[in-house]
């Protein structure tokens, strides 16, 4: 599953990032019936602490309508690890890793799930002063 994500991470993310651009969110959901997918979501802002920094949307880049979608029976708790343990190894392998390490920070959620932060450019001590 891994080189079908990436295959999509590459095409997604091949584009400019509008320069509004400070944050990657990757929204999953549970489609039902064992069906899972992601998306891509560009913020105009990225914050450790205020998770809704993920409301602030600037783009989508195309994948509302055009998600990374998969079956998978599985709960929603293995899901996430597994989106998480996609987009991090993406971050280190990923042919397109540094442009995404150019943004302050990633996470993953369920759209009304707790943030997983993935990357951030400065460190929680940094984010509490």
């Amino acid at each position: 599953m891994y080189n079908d994500a990436e295959n999509w991470l590459d095409a997604v993310l091949a584009g400019d990032f509008p320069e509004t651009v400070k944050g990657l969110v990757f929204n999953i959901y549970d489609d039902g019936d064992d069906c899972w997918s992601f998306e891509a979501v560009g913020t105009s802002r990225f914050d450790m602490i205020d998770e809704d920094w993920a409301c602030d949307e600037v783009t989508d880049f195309e994948t509302r309508d055009d998600p990374f979608s998969w079956e998978e029976e599985a709960d929603s708790d293995e899901i996430l690890q597994k989106v998480c343990d996609i987009i991090s190894a993406y971050l280190v392998n990923g042919s397109l890793a540094e442009k995404l390490k150019t943004l302050d920070g990633i996470g993953a959620a369920f759209i009304d799930g707790d943030m997983q932060v993935l990357y951030s450019k400065k460190s929680m001590e940094d984010w509490l002063l």
